[in-house]
This record gives structure tokens, sequence and C-alpha cells, in this order.
């Protein structure tokens, strides 16, 4: 004998038909379903605004970046606080609907069923491929003109060649006659800086002035910028350019216009005097030779390449040069062939060379 179904209990799917059924609207009654989007509409609204305003405050208040030393950071700050914004609005509209699905449609501990089954709906699909493109463009846009505007230069700026290494800096002024392993700058004074490599790719930065570029061997790039906070500030290899990669440091140091000035002669002295060839300790840090090499004397204490106080101690003169000019002559064991620039005959005097030696000799007790 069949039983007879009782209608008061229904499956779980069959609620969901039930309630997804046209409702009647008792005349003169507000419609429930309206009530029922209404409600749900005003709920998302609140917990896209929470999550909005949580985000937007910790954006605001944590200090991301460093603070801002060139007229270029500024426009640069800009384009990205507008992504950010654009993010946070994603972000809040993403969480407003994930976390109101979550609360109020996830399924019941007791419930096998799968959903109903649902066809795409087209003007939405449309709606939400529309505006991530407009969105994308208007970055685009925006981004490539602050680029545009920052990469132009008052006829009147300083030009410093950048020579990049493994692992060091170099500055050369031209209209000074000045080579420096410190890039210094006169405050307000437009700058363009000429990058190039000798070996492989490395990657100018300065964090506080926004700007990066690339130092590529073989093809000479450029990079703009105007220093607008005074003190020093690191400069940093940001490409992956060997074992040395993080000991690739220098210094960008802005000084006011008579600061700099100053400065200038100064370095014209030295050079003038015989300063650049006689202090074999100046020439040390001035080739980078600090960034790689722990020396004592030096208060040098990088490991990239062999400790000098050991492995030059009771050696000659002879065997200083040939490691300097042909440093895969005889390799230390523990290290790899190639690390060592291979041209600093060619960089050096034979008095610059003289006196380096001499300073190695001295400061590792040796000869």
């Amino acid at each position: 004998m069949s039983k007879t179904p009782n209608p008061l209990c229904v499956s779980h799917a069959e609620q969901r038909i039930v309630l997804a059924a046209p409702s009647v609207r008792v005349r003169g009654g507000p419609d429930p379903v309206s009530l029922v989007r209404r409600r749900a509409i005003i709920q998302m609204v609140l917990i896209g605004v929470l999550s909005g305003v949580g985000v937007a405050l910790i954006a605001y208040l944590v200090p991301w970046l460093p603070d801002r030393a060139s007229k270029e950071a500024v426009q640069i700050d800009r384009v990205f606080w507008f992504v950010t914004f654009i993010c946070i609005v994603i972000f809040a509209l993403v969480a407003a609907v994930s976390i109101y699905a979550g609360l109020k449609f996830r399924a019941a501990p007791d419930d096998p069923d799968d959903g109903a089954p649902i066809h795409g709906h087209t003007g939405l699909e449309i709606v939400w491929t529309a505006i991530p493109a407009i969105l994308v463009t208007a970055i685009s846009v925006y981004s490539g003109l602050v680029l545009l505007d920052i990469e132009n230069i008052a006829k009147e700026h300083r030009t410093v060649e950048v020579t990049a290494q493994q692992f060091a800096w170099s500055f050369t002024y031209p209209d000074l006659g000045i080579t420096s392993q410190e890039l210094v700058l006169a405050k307000d004074e437009p700058v363009e800086l000429k990058l190039s490599s000798k070996d492989v790719i490395h990657a100018f930065w300065v964090p506080e002035w926004r700007v990066k570029q690339d130092a590529v061997p073989g093809i000479e790039t450029r990079l703009v910028v105007t220093p607008t906070q005074l003190g020093p500030f690191p400069v940093r290899c940001t490409e992956l350019c060997g074992l040395g990669h993080a000991t690739m440091l220098s210094r960008a140091l802005v000084l006011s216009p008579e600061d700099f000035e100053k400065w200038v002669q100064k370095q014209k002295q030295a050079a003038g005097g015989g300063g650049a060839a006689t202090s074999g300790k100046q020439i040390f840090g001035e080739q980078g030779c600090d960034t790689c090499h722990t020396l004592a004397d030096a208060g040098s204490t990088a490991q990239v390449g062999p400790d000098l106080d050991k492995v030059l101690a009771g050696k000659d003169a002879n065997f200083v040069r040939e490691s300097i000019i042909d440093p895969n002559a005889e390799i230390e064991e523990g290290y790899q062939p190639d690390l060592m620039p291979k041209d600093f005959d060619a960089k050096l005097s034979d008095e610059q060379l003289d006196a380096l030696v001499e300073y190695l000799l001295e400061a590792t007790k040796a000869g």
C-alpha cells in the first residue's frame, strides 16, 4: 500500500524552489520580494562601507612609503594613491557580496543537496568586463601622462654618468671632471642620470626619489630627478646581479647649492694635488673594494670576496698587483672566478695602482 506524502515535509531543494517562486502581493500592501531585496542591498552596502573604510585606514595610517625627497616623487605617489583607491573600491564591493553570501546563503550542516543550476547573466557579465577595462585604461593613461611629464627636464640641468658593475657604483660629472663613488647633488637642481653597465643588468633606485631605471650593458638609459630634500639617501641595486648583489650599495648625498660648490672645489683640489693618486685608502673606497672584501684598516666587513687581512698577509707587491689586474690568475679556495672586475688596469693610472698596492701591503702588514 502506497504511503500518502505529508504536504508539510519538503526537502531543502523544494524549499528553495518555493522561495524562488513569484510572490503574491496583497492589494495595497508592500511587495515582499522588494522588501527582501532592499534589505539585502542595504546590508551589503553596510558591509562594503565597513570593509572599505577599514582597508582605507590601513592604507592611510600605515607608513608604507618612505618620505618624498624629489619633485618626481609627488606625481608618482599620486599614481600610487589613484591605483590604491581603485583597489579599495573593488575590494569593498567584492567583500560585501562575498561576506553577505557567506552569511545568508550558506548550506545547513544537514543539507546534502547541490545548489539549483543557473545560467549566466549576460548583462552582469558585460558590466564586470567593461568596468575593469575602463579602470585599467584609466590607470594606463594617467600613468603614461605622469611618465611623460617626469621625463621632461629643464634646458639648464646637470648631467651625471652613472656606471654600474659588479658590485659597485661610480658617478662621473663630465662638466666638472670629477668621478666619485657617491652621488652628490645640489638641492632643487634638475639632474639627468645617464646609466650604463660594464657587465650585467643592474637597476638604480633611491627609494625616497621613487624613480628607478635599469643599467643595461651596451646601451645607455636615462633617469631624471630633481632632489628637494637635503640629506643622505641609500642607493640600491634592485636587479639580481650576482652573488654580491646585496652589497651593491652606495649613497646619494643632497647638499645645499653652497655646500655642493664647496664639495666640487674640494674634489678638484684633491685631484689636482695628486690626492687621488697618492691615497690608496681613498682609491680602495672609491673603487668599491670595500663592498666585497673585509679589510680592518678600511672598516669594511663584506664577505663577497676573500678576507684581505688573511689572504694578503705575508704577500709581496707583485702578488697584490696581479690580484688586482688579473683576479682570475689565482682563485682563493671557496670562491668562484669572475666575481671581481677585470678592468682595474684600465680604470686606474700607474700611480693610482701603485698607491693601492702600497696601501694594501701596509694595511695587511705585508712586505
